[in-house]
């Protein structure tokens, strides 16, 4: 009797009708003067699946399979097909010299495969490398002020080049990497448009320009991060990156739509901005001291608060640069990541695949972390795998948003943390802000007299400990100048702070439901400093000014 082998018989069928495919793609491919590449033993280039998303490269049937700098390698289903000409055209515009195979449905769906293999952890080659890198370099040479990077715009509007959207566009970004710039605006009105740059913390005008510059201008910044150009009533996120002498800056793009254009906000995450010594944050000796010591510990909680823009983020990859030794694992889930630090597994949430904060979090504690930072507490899930993980034998650090280091007791029973296990997590609570500092080299000597006088003594009377005043003149304080080296005589920021840490006193009026009022009465005997008067000792020792502090908090709130 014959046995038939229906499993073997089938392999057999598959494999030919493989072969077949192939001998079909290769003749197709000599048929249109188009090189043949069978795939199934080339590696796949994850970094080149970024350039394209999966769904985008479907629809085209193509995959770009491989990158080096502006080259890509693409293999396509079809030359003559149209939405695979628009998409090679695209990337041409986009500035990539594309390399194109011909391959068959077997070679496309195994690059297709490699898709699943992208994780969330940091993309260190993806987005658009679309502008000049050398140019940029070239310019952050000639820029040292904002005048500066305003003469150069304006002597580009005026060459009337056909590249010279480009050209300006190269001019902001150098200049703001030049500068420090943290945000670029980009913001079109009634009859021109007016570019300012976010430096240390404040915004300032550039120039303006006429709107049919502008109107070239968003459809480059679009090109560049990957956003739709026919979209113009909808708000729009996007990034691309530069390379900087081997270092990568990543810009975070948005666009919100508005009366007269959509607003365009450019977000430069420099590494070097946010890679700062925990000792040079501004922390006082005092507080720095207890801080050394909460981060050493091997369980418990770190919360930094503040608002957007304090600091927060920096202040924990500064402890985090502090503890890291090799013997311990430690785990990031963040958005974005803004600074690689060697050794430490970094990973980014995407909400729109489901990879939030907490689904981070829940996977971090599956890889057996010692120490574990989270971007942002922001909702009830977080907070509550975030203190169970501080309860089990791990170093939990992250932010809140609340306006100062009490309040993230009440925000973390608001978010519907079980008041009695609180104290038991959570070791300290910061909150921060930043000034900005005076230039050395022309700030100015003034007499402490009048109203800011008596501000200034109304704050230090609170200080209970006078050790703090030790060696502090508080008869005179500086003024900022303005000179060749600075920005209108301010130079760089500092954090100032404050803490509460958890002991005795704050663990029964936590239980009590307490506002934030009642936190602060329990915390007086630890002695710490408030924001305020941390900022008014900045100003007596020459660090910042009166009115800076002022902007930045409220001297009028005191208790």
């Amino acid at each position: 009797m014959v046995t038939f082998d229906e499993e073997n018989s089938d392999d057999r069928i598959h494999t030919l009708h493989g072969r077949e495919e192939e001998e079909l793609a290769q003749a197709l491919a000599e048929r249109d003067g188009v090189p043949y590449l069978d795939l199934a033993g080339i590696s796949i280039n994850i970094d080149a699946l970024r350039i394209l998303k999966e769904d985008a490269s479907r629809e085209a049937g193509i995959a770009v399979f491989d990158v080096t700098d502006k080259n890509l390698k693409v293999a396509a289903l079809s030359p003559n097909n149209e939405k695979t000409r628009t998409a090679l055209e695209d990337l041409k515009t986009r500035g990539y010299a594309v390399d194109m195979f011909m391959v068959s449905h077997a070679s496309l769906n195994k690059v297709y495969d490699r898709y699943k293999d992208l994780s969330y952890s940091f993309e260190t080659k993806s987005g658009a490398l679309d502008i000049s890198n050398d140019e940029i370099l070239k310019i952050m040479k000639e820029v040292h002020t904002i005048t500066d990077v305003k003469t150069q715009i304006e002597t580009v509007l005026g060459a009337k080049q056909v590249y010279r959207v480009s050209k300006i566009l190269e001019i902001i970004l150098a200049g703001a990497i030049a500068l420090g710039v943290s945000d670029v605006h980009i913001e079109p009105e009634d009859k021109e448009v007016r570019l300012r740059y976010r430096l240390d913390g404040v915004l300032t005008d550039i120039l303006f320009f006429e709107t049919s510059i502008y109107d070239l201008l968003v459809s480059r910044v679009k090109l560049i991060s990957e956003l739709k150009l026919n979209v113009k009533d909808k708000a729009q996120d996007g990034r691309f990156s530069i390379v900087i002498k081997d270092q990568e800056i990543e810009i975070r793009t948005s666009l919100l739509p508005g009366p007269y254009g959509e607003s365009i906000v450019l977000r430069v995450l420099n590494p070097d901005a946010i890679a700062v010594e925990l000792e040079s944050l501004g922390i006082h000796p005092r507080l720095l001291e207890v801080l050394s010591h909460e981060i050493k510990k091997p369980n418990g909680m770190i919360l930094t608060t503040g608002p957007t823009g304090s600091g927060k983020t920096t202040t924990l990859y500064a402890f985090l640069k502090k503890i890291y030794t090799p013997d311990i694992k430690v785990i990031t889930i963040e958005n974005p990541i803004e600074y690689h630090i060697t050794g430490i597994v970094q990973t980014q949430t995407d909400n729109e695949k489901g990879y939030t904060f907490a689904e981070g979090l829940r996977s971090a504690l599956r890889q057996d972390p010692d120490v574990i930072m989270v971007g942002e507490i922001r909702d009830n899930e977080t907070a509550e795998v975030a203190v169970n993980a501080s309860l089990t034998g791990h170093l939990v650090l992250s932010t809140l948003h609340t306006n100062n280091a009490a309040g993230a007791f009440p925000r973390l029973i608001d978010l519907g943390v079980n008041p009695k296990v609180i104290s038991s997590a959570l070791s300290i609570s910061i909150a921060q802000r930043l000034v900005r500092q005076l230039c050395p080299k022309c700030k100015k000597e003034i007499v402490l007299e009048g109203k800011d006088k008596e501000t200034i003594e109304k704050i230090l009377a609170g200080i209970i400990d006078q050790t703090y005043l030790e060696g502090v003149d508080r008869t005179k304080a500086y003024t900022a100048v303005g000179c060749t080296e600075c920005h209108e005589g301010y130079k760089g920021r500092i954090g100032i702070f404050e803490a509460v840490l958890v002991d005795a006193a704050i663990e029964k009026a936590v239980v009590l439901n307490p506002s934030e009022r009642d936190i602060r009465e329990a915390a007086k005997p630890q002695n710490m400093l408030t924001l305020v008067q941390d900022g008014v000792l900045k100003v007596l020792t020459g660090i910042t000014t009166l009115s800076e502090l002022e902007r930045v908090v409220d001297l009028s709130a005191i208790e």
